[in-house]
């Protein structure tokens, strides 16, 4: 590794705190939100712990749909509250179906409560958001939708569809920082957390983040903030809003639609049908001939970005990355290119000529 001199990263200014309020409002205006919108100076992770932890108490009642690990962990969170949680899991790195969603709810009229995942970069799905946020509205159900991942990759309105917390996340679509993270609350959801009981005094604390910040002009936020995560982040949303989220989002869809031409071209078993698969990663199922270490081991092609499925169900997989800045014509080539090499070193046959050209073919298709 090359010995780079970092001190230029050292003696950074103080973000200006008049900012905060702007970052807030360009976010919120990329999540299609205007809720409020509060910062986290931690990764996602912690963000979607300080809903469940804000949320959870005796005698409320949560339908946690489960499609990865973070689902499972969302439901601990709120158990550990003593929330009473009904766990949906759908099959083993399957997207959840809209119609189980309907038969949970109705066989427990109690939930007041629903979380999901919006789209999983662990096995490369896409749970039907639009569809099942319907069926809680429908029945007056607070919801909760972790886009951490999907957002910039996947259209989001949270307004539209009446999402009350939407949790994400800019290091993945957004291709920003992964210090900071960032969740929109409706009114319906501030009060649902203004309770007695409610954490205070800590970084899980969402009424800690609405007295001391929220209510007092959204200047000074709570701890001691951190200025390079905040100017990364500040530069992230000018490069996105320069392209236009819309853009985004198209090129995001380009990039999965391209990829999986590709694959299939090549002879490759995708892993979801096309309108359950998200476009941050494309999952395709390993010939069981191989052994996924040793395939994986022979991935090395300049550019490209192949990894394992993360999670249960996810054993045989292989996640092609074009998410974010990755979402482009050179990095789809550079993962369809890279399969193809580890499948000729496994002794698969393949024809990567014909799987790059159905790339190009995709991208040469005029805009409308």
């Amino acid at each position: 590794m090359p010995n780079r001199d970092w001190s230029h990263l050292l003696d950074i200014p103080t973000f200006p705190a008049d900012r905060y309020a702007s970052v807030a409002e360009r976010l919120g205006a990329l999540m299609g939100t205007r809720n409020d919108v509060l910062l986290i100076q931690a990764e996602a992770v912690v963000a979607l712990e300080a809903v469940a932890t804000s949320l959870a108490r005796p005698g409320l009642s949560a339908l946690n749909i489960v499609t990865s690990p973070y689902g499972t962990w969302f439901g601990n969170w709120l158990q550990r509250g003593g929330s009473d949680v009904v766990n949906l899991t759908a099959e083993a790195g399957r997207p959840v179906d809209a119609q189980a969603v309907q038969a949970a709810l109705d066989a427990n009229p109690g939930v007041t409560v629903l979380a999901l995942v919006h789209a999983e970069s662990a096995s490369g799905i896409l749970n039907p958001l639009e569809d099942i946020v319907t069926l809680a509205r429908a029945r007056g159900i607070l919801t909760i939708v972790d886009a951490v991942a999907s957002i910039g990759g996947h259209a989001l309105a949270v307004d539209r569809l009446g999402i009350d917390i939407a949790v994400i996340g800019p290091q993945k679509s957004l291709g920003g920082p992964a210090g900071l993270s960032a969740l929109s609350i409706s009114p319906k959801a501030w009060r649902h957390l203004q309770r007695d009981t409610a954490p205070r005094s800590s970084i899980l604390s969402l009424m800690d983040q609405k007295e001391q910040w929220l209510d007092t002009g959204r200047l000074a936020l709570p701890g001691t903030p951190s200025p390079l995560e905040f100017f990364a982040l500040q530069a992230a949303l000018d490069r996105i809003e320069a392209e236009s989220m819309e853009q985004v989002v198209k090129r995001h869809d380009l990039a999965k639609r391209a990829t999986r031409s590709g694959l299939s071209a090549l002879g490759a078993q995708l892993w979801v049908e096309d309108h359950a698969a998200s476009a941050l990663v494309t999952t395709a199922v390993l010939p069981s001939s191989i052994d996924r270490d040793t395939f994986l081991s022979r991935r090395v092609i300049a550019g490209a970005d192949l990894s394992p499925g993360v999670g249960p169900g996810t054993e045989r997989l292989i996640r092609l990355n074009h998410t974010g800045p990755r979402a482009n014509e050179e990095s789809v080539l550079a993962n369809l290119t890279a399969y193809s090499r580890a499948l000729d070193a496994a002794d698969q046959p393949n024809d990567l000529d014909q799987g790059l050209r159905a790339v190009v073919e995709i991208y040469r298709v005029p805009k409308s």
